[in-house]
C-alpha cells in the first residue's frame, strides 16, 4: 500500500483520491508515522461478495480426501 506524508497529500489529494476511489488505497502518514489509510467507499448494501468469489474458476478432483495416502502410510509404516 502506497505511504504519502501529509504535505504531499494535501497537494495532490485529487489525484490520490481519484486512484483510491479505483482501489488504490493508500496510508497518510505525518513524519513517517502511518496515521490514516484511504480506503474506496462502498455503500451498504454494495458489499463485495467474498465467499465464493472462486466459483467455477477451480476444480477439486474426486479423490481429494484420499490423495497421498499411499505416501502417509509408508510414512507411518504402514499399507493403507
Amino acid at each position: 500500500m502506497q505511504q504519502v506524508n501529509i504535505h504531499h497529500a494535501k497537494t495532490y489529494l485529487s489525484a490520490l483520491v481519484e486512484k483510491a476511489a479505483k482501489g488504490e488505497a493508500f496510508v497518510i502518514a505525518k513524519a513517517g508515522k502511518p496515521m490514516v489509510s484511504v480506503i474506496p467507499y462502498v455503500p451498504p448494501g454494495k458489499q463485495v461478495q467474498r465467499v465464493g468469489f472462486l466459483k467455477g474458476q477451480i476444480t477439486i478432483p474426486d479423490d481429494f480426501d484420499r490423495m497421498g495416502d499411499d505416501s502417509i502410510a509408508n510414512l507411518f509404516g504402514g499399507t493403507p
